[in-house]
């Protein structure tokens, strides 16, 4: 019989041989721990994308309109997160947060458009 240690708590682990945890608190505690930082990294992206989205679809009522830079950014918009691109034909490259998107046009101007 081995002497192994839980990867928690140190008890003790009795069992089967490949067994890591005294008990299924101490496996939930360990993997709770060493998840963390991913699933915080995950939680946090997302609360970003949702306020990125919620800021296009305020902005854009109608399925397309044109917005100045500063006013998305005044919003919190943040233009490093999208979920896609898409390129047209000529070249221009739209930006995507889920169905809503935008286009860069001169003078800092946007154009937010809506996907069906």
């Amino acid at each position: 019989m081995s002497d192994k240690k839980c990867l928690e708590c140190g008890d003790k682990v009795v069992g089967r041989i490949d067994k890591k945890f005294c008990s299924d608190y101490c496996r939930n505690a360990y993997n709770n721990k060493v998840d963390k930082e991913s699933k915080n990294l995950i939680r946090n992206t997302n609360n970003r994308l949702r306020k990125n989205y919620k800021i296009l679809s305020e902005l854009n009522t109608s399925g397309k309109t044109k917005v100045t830079r500063r006013t998305l950014f005044d919003k919190g918009f943040d233009f490093q997160l999208i979920t896609s691109l898409y390129i047209t034909k000529k070249g221009n490259t739209y930006f995507y947060v889920y169905n809503q998107g935008y286009l860069a046009l001169e003078n800092e101007l946007y154009l937010l458009v809506k996907q069906d």
